[in-house]
């Protein structure tokens, strides 16, 4: 199954018409158009903002396995938007001088054994 195979069996499953998920997303209705009658896939700048409208995870867009089900192992990385805050997180760890990230990273190890202690 290709991502536009996807796209499409998603938008049926959640009954949103494809003029509705163009809205949704900003995209052209007939760029959407075109992923069905030409059989082309979206181009990567548009990836996450499908992810986002479809309710989806980007392993599962892209490679079809669920980001969270027994076949996916554990994650080696993670697509974060910086607006959460997590993506805040990240967006000021990367800011930090490595005394600083280190000096977190620290709080962190402490923090996740108290609660381990809980």
């Amino acid at each position: 199954m290709t991502i536009r195979d996807r796209i499409f069996d998603r938008l049926d499953q959640l009954g949103m018409t494809q003029k509705e998920f163009s809205e949704k997303t900003g995209i052209p209705q007939t760029t959407v158009s075109d992923w069905r009658k030409k059989r082309t896939n979206p181009s990567s700048e548009k990836i996450m903002v499908i992810c986002k409208v479809l309710d989806v995870d980007i392993e599962w867009l892209l490679c079809g396995v669920e980001g969270g089900g027994d076949r996916s192992g554990p994650r080696d990385w993670y697509a974060i938007e910086l607006e959460t805050d997590c993506g805040r997180l990240v967006t000021d760890f990367n800011s930090m001088d490595k005394a600083l990230q280190a000096r977190l990273l620290g709080y962190a190890e402490a923090l996740r054994e108290y609660m381990n202690k809980q």
